[in-house]
Formats: C-alpha cells, sequence, structure tokens
C-alpha cells in the first residue's frame, strides 16, 4: 500500500513539474512581461479616450485580443529566430531555441492566437481596429523580424508594429484613425528610438553573434548612433505637447510630456558625451519610465 501511494506521488509531482515547464516555456514565448506592457498601452489610451461611463467588457476584450495578438507576434518572432536565438547569450534558453518546445507546437499555438485574437477585436470592437492588430502582426512577425539580419533599417520599420497599441487602445473606443489617434501613435512612435537603441547598444556583442544589425551607424557604439538618438530624443520634447494642444488631455500631461522628453534627451546628451555602456544603460532605464508615465498623464489629466 505505501509502495502504491509513493509511486501515485511521485507520479503527480512529475505531471506537476511538467506543467510548470510548460507554464514557463508559454511565458517566454510570448514574453509575458513585454506582451503586458503593450497590452497595458493599449488599455489605459483605451480609458482615456473614453467619454463617460467605461465599458468594462471592451476594455477586457482589448486586454485579451491584445494580449493574444502580441503573444503570437513574439512566438513567431521565436520560430524565425530560433537557429540564430542559439548562438546569443541572452536568447539561447529560449523554449524552441533549446528543443524544449516544437517548432510545429510554437506554430499552431501562435497560429490559434494571432486568429483568435484579431477576431475578438474585429467582432467585438470594431473592423478598424481588427485591421490594426492584423497588421502589427503581420508587420512585426513578417517584415520587421527577417530584416533585422538585412539593415539597421529594421528598427524604423518596427516601429510602426511597436507604436501601434496606442493608435489600437483609440480606435478600438472611437472607430476611427483621427487626428488624436495619430498623435499618440507618433509620441510612441518616436520613443521607441531611444529606448530600442539604448537597448542595442547595451546588447550591440550579442546582436552582432547573430548577425543582428540593430544600430543605425555601421562601426555600432559611435557618436553617430547617439546623435540619432539624441535627435529622436529631442522631437519627443515638441511631440510631447501636442496631446494638450489638441484638446486631448489637459496641461499636466503636457508638462509631464514635455519633462519626460527632456529627461530622454539629457540622457542621450550623456551617451552622445562619453559613448559608454553605463550611460546607454541609464537611458534605458528612463524610457522604461517614459512611455508609462507618460501615458498615465494623459488618463489622469482627463479623469
Amino acid at each position: 500500500m505505501e509502495v502504491k501511494t509513493s509511486v501515485i506521488e511521485n507520479n503527480l509531482k512529475g505531471e506537476m513539474s511538467f506543467f510548470r515547464s510548460k507554464v514557463s516555456d508559454f511565458n517566454q514565448l510570448v514574453k509575458f512581461r513585454l506582451t503586458f506592457l503593450v497590452v497595458f498601452s493599449s488599455v489605459v489610451t483605451y480609458l482615456t479616450a473614453s467619454k463617460g461611463a467605461i465599458n468594462w467588457f471592451e476594455v477586457a476584450i482589448l486586454t485579451l485580443g491584445g494580449f493574444l495578438v502580441t503573444g503570437a507576434s513574439n512566438a513567431i518572432n521565436q520560430i524565425i529566430e530560433k537557429d540564430y536565438d542559439k548562438l546569443m547569450v541572452r536568447t539561447a534558453n529560449r523554449p524552441i531555441a533549446t528543443n524544449r518546445m516544437s517548432v510545429m507546437e510554437a506554430s499552431i499555438i501562435s497560429m490559434i492566437m494571432g486568429l483568435t485574437g484579431v477576431f475578438l477585436i474585429s467582432f467585438y470592437l470594431n473592423a478598424a481596429s481588427g485591421w490594426l492588430a492584423f497588421f502589427a502582426l503581420i508587420s512585426y512577425a513578417f517584415i520587421y523580424t527577417p530584416l533585422k539580419r538585412v539593415s539597421p533599417v529594421s528598427v524604423f520599420v518596427g516601429a510602426f508594429p511597436g507604436a501601434i497599441p496606442t493608435m489600437l487602445g483609440w480606435v478600438a473606443y472611437s472607430g476611427r484613425i483621427d487626428t488624436p489617434a495619430i498623435i499618440l501613435f507618433a509620441v510612441q512612435f518616436f520613443w521607441q528610438f531611444p529606448h530600442f537603441w539604448s537597448i542595442a547598444w547595451i546588447l550591440d556583442d550579442d546582436y552582432k553573434r547573430a548577425g543582428f544589425k540593430m544600430l543605425p551607424s555601421t562601426p555600432g557604439r559611435d557618436k553617430g548612433t547617439a546623435l540619432q538618438t539624441l535627435i529622436f530624443s529631442l522631437a519627443l520634447i515638441p511631440l510631447g505637447m501636442l496631446p494638450m494642444q489638441y484638446g486631448i488631455t489637459g496641461i499636466t500631461s503636457g508638462i509631464v510630456g514635455i519633462l519626460g522628453g527632456l529627461m530622454l534627451s539629457y540622457y542621450s546628451y550623456r551617451l552622445l558625451k562619453t559613448c559608454e555602456t553605463k550611460d546607454a544603460k541609464k537611458l534605458m532605464f528612463a524610457s522604461f519610465v517614459y512611455l508609462p508615465l507618460v501615458q498615465l498623464a494623459y488618463l489622469f489629466d482627463k479623469i
């Protein structure tokens, strides 16, 4: 009897261990934290756009649909880059790269997630937001991803699907791509350059192992890259005022937008002066602060 109980316990432990392993692999496949930040941008913008009582059912659909579409994009990215992920320290332990998850399994997961996410957004929100979700998925997975080994222009191309979540949140409520949607899209679009180039500066050696060309200048970590980073950071100062000027939000968010742009410009200038990785790290952390701070300012300013 004791032997039988012990066997059952061992089987249960084995099943639990397998389940935890699968959950961990799924988490890595869809990049849960990154996906959460993308969904956060959409939801906060939807709440900013909404007037009167909030439709929480639509918020739930936007959250679930956005998670599924973004997770599918990340999964397809890893399927395409599985052989290159093995070459980089940062990505070598991903589930497809280590063969813990097969390409077929990941493909089925990404297909189900992507189709379901686009359907939910199109059917329960509106067609315009569904098309935006579909474009973000296709352009990120099948245009940006292959371009990473071809040219640094991939960062510019990737900035379009990267900025769509904000536009998607606005369009999910309004049903149309109007001036406010374009302005909020522009803020997130320009933010991505200091954000991503600071990360690429830190990970440049790792990226080069896989043949990824992520920094804008040919040498990579040089004054040319730092100067371009500063230019895009400076652009965020006037862009930060546009939501206030067009009546999307109030003066508080305008001030936050200006201060956020100044913060990124300061750290970008420091990087231009030193060209040291420690300053790229400071810029990266500042960029992590900028976007949620500005987007929450939009929301609270409206409230």
